[in-house]
């Protein structure tokens, strides 16, 4: 009956233990088909350009449904620390951006990473500010998506030297934008709007991210969100662009609204980058998510509250655009800084927020000492194994106990016989007795399943594990190992297999291997088991185990490898002080040992 027992919980210990990589260990969904680049835009019917508001009242501004290509227009230039690109005048819109500390690969000399692009090229992706009209107003009265404003001021935008665009209307209306941006991402641009005809103008702001089809670069995995995300009022909307796709009819097209009261954003985030909508905090808003099948666009709108601007008069309106890198320390400072609620979530922490919150914040204050990311996450490993210590080590006294009642529980089994009833009921008699919690073994498997899931959450989704090296060969802690058996760890003149092949799964590289290593000599602090069934899933589960692994990120393969050997060391110690010093060499020794043949049974009379 105790060796029945030992089997359940070992197969409970190893199905625990199979599900932290199983559950994680998912083939990619299919590939979402190619966008076509050349696929026709929809067709204008105001400005010749533009997706705008929907009416909300006979008084309020008329809707379209169209999107925007851009007229050919005279550019202003971008240039910040952080940023390089241009603005068009058609419309001001900014749709030219890339990331000049990025780059697309591990190489310096790789292009900058674009992340807006404008009307006409592969993949369009842009942030617009217009207005519609209301009342006496038509569209050809107010600046359009399409509008090609004058330059007043300002030849290049940069920190502290903002750019200034006018537009006059036929009647009597006088539009000022003011475009600044600062060091990092955001973009501020305020609209000024002078009435100096006979009749008050009722209009509208509204601005747009609009992106021509799915980004060529989607990842399209599961535990990571691309797509739309927003705020209105504290509470985070997520839509991967199927999801997108898949919402009611709305003004002509699919989509849905929201409308805030005092706090929100929205736009469109990728793996790394994102571009978000900042309508000014502490006002009302109509945030509005949409997709035209037709043309094929992905849209998120800030609607802000109609304005009614009397003669004479003046109203204004500001609205910021962040595009850039989702760079922790950055957005969480736009959060604080600028009152920008709840913006640190456009990372995406997961169901785990709890743990993956305060495990990057702990990392990354690593890094900050440390200056290597691969260091910083081996101490974080040992940080994780100091707080759950106490019941590690509740959970390793609890297991040596148990090795100390074997010789009394194979007396109980003598004694029952085959009175299994009388055997379960006089052992629970004893764990009761002696204090001992028979399924404290798998204490630490099931603490370990939700650290893992938050540390590979992190590793995977922030950018400030893109490109972090390590030493030597790793190069990337959030890529896989790029070493391989296949070309004998760069030894053989030719590359290594891509990462996500079959063959990358086969030719595993050093950090996998160390990890079946580091697993195999954690079983040898005990011996065998008995069970010809145990003995062969303690075999074979290191090194399943080390090919499971070997495609997933190198810095969650470090941790792995790190926080196994930090857990032989506890056992060992915890074991010794109990006086069961491990044979780890006789263990291995034994592994290797060949075994003796098991004799036949003799043939029953009359069988041949």
């Amino acid at each position: 009956m105790n060796d029945d027992n030992n089997t359940k919980n070992l197969l409970l210990a190893t199905g625990l233990s199979m599900l932290v990589i199983i559950v994680w260990f998912v083939l990619f969904p299919p590939a979402e088909p190619a966008v076509d680049p050349n696929a026709p835009a929809a067709t204008q019917t105001v400005d010749g350009t533009a997706v705008t508001p929907p009416v909300a009242a006979p008084t309020q501004p008329a809707a379209t449904t169209d999107v925007a290509t851009t007229p050919a227009a005279p550019r202003i230039g971008i240039d910040t620390p952080e940023l390089k690109g241009t603005i068009s005048l058609a419309g001001g819109r900014i749709d030219d951006l890339s990331l000049k500390q990025y780059h697309d690969t591990l190489d310096d000399t790789s292009p900058n990473v674009r992340l807006l692009e404008p009307v006409g090229e592969t993949a369009p992706y842009y942030a617009l500010f217009a207005w519609v009209p209301g009342g006496s107003l038509d569209f050809s009265d107010v600046p359009g998506a399409d509008t090609v404003w004058r330059q007043v001021s300002g030849d290049t935008l940069a920190p502290g030297k903002p750019i200034t665009l006018e537009w006059d209307s036929p009647k009597g209306l006088t539009f000022t934008r003011t475009v600044s941006v600062d060091d990092k991402y955001m973009f501020t641009v305020t609209d000024k709007v002078a009435n100096t005809g006979t009749e008050a103008a009722v209009l509208q702001p509204y601005s747009i991210v609009a992106r021509h089809g799915k980004p060529t670069h989607l990842k399209n995995f599961f535990v990571l969100h691309e797509g739309a995300i927003g705020r209105a009022d504290g509470s985070l909307t997520e839509l991967k662009y199927d999801k997108v796709a898949d919402l009611p009819d709305f003004e002509g097209a699919k989509g849905e609204k929201k409308d805030a009261t005092k706090d929100g954003w929205i736009g469109f985030t990728d793996h790394y980058w994102m571009t978000i909508l900042v309508p000014e905090q502490g006002k009302p808003f109509t945030s509005v998510l949409k997709y035209t099948p037709g043309p094929n666009i992905y849209q998120t709108e800030v609607r802000q509250p109609v304005l009614t601007v009397a003669p004479g008069a003046t109203a204004e309106t500001t609205t910021r655009v962040f595009s850039g890198a989702k760079e922790w320390e950055t957005i969480r400072a736009y959060e604080k800084d600028q009152n920008i609620a709840g913006f640190v979530d456009s990372i995406d922490w997961g169901w785990f927020f709890f743990l993956t919150k305060p495990i990057f914040a702990v990392l990354h204050w690593l890094h900050g000492l440390i200056g290597n990311m691969g260091l910083s996450i081996i101490a974080l490993t040992f940080i994780l194994k100091l707080l759950v210590l106490p019941l590690a080590y509740k959970s390793y006294v609890s297991m040596a106990r148990m090795k100390e009642l074997q010789p009394e529980m194979e007396a109980l089994k003598e004694r029952a016989g085959d009175d299994r009833q009388k055997l379960q009921k006089e052992m629970m008699q004893l764990y009761k007795d002696k204090n001992v919690n028979p399924a404290a073994g798998c204490l630490p498997i099931l603490i370990q399943i939700p650290i893992f899931f938050s540390l590979y959450k992190v590793i995977f989704v922030t950018i400030e594990l893109r490109h972090a090296p390590f030493f030597g060969w790793l190069k990337d802690l959030s890529a896989p190992d790029p070493s391989s058996l296949y070309n004998l760890f760069g030894w053989l003149p030719w590359a290594s297999p891509e990462a996500g092949t079959i063959l990358h799964m086969v030719f595993i590289g050093i950090l996998p291997i160390l990890l079946g290593l580091s697993m195999w000599l954690q079983q040898k602090l005990n011996p065998a088991p008995a069970d010809p069934a145990q003995a062969a899933i303690f075999a074979w589960m290191p090194w399943i185990f080390m090919f499971m692994l070997g495609g997933f990120a190198s810095g969650l393969v470090l941790y792995w490898i790190t926080n196994n050997l930090i857990t032989f060391s506890q056992q060992f110690l915890i074991m010794r002080s109990h006086g069961h010093t491990p044979d780890i060499f006789g263990n291995i020794r034994s592994t290797f040992r060949k075994k003796p043949k098991t004799a036949e049974a003799p043939a029953k009379p009359g069988k041949k």
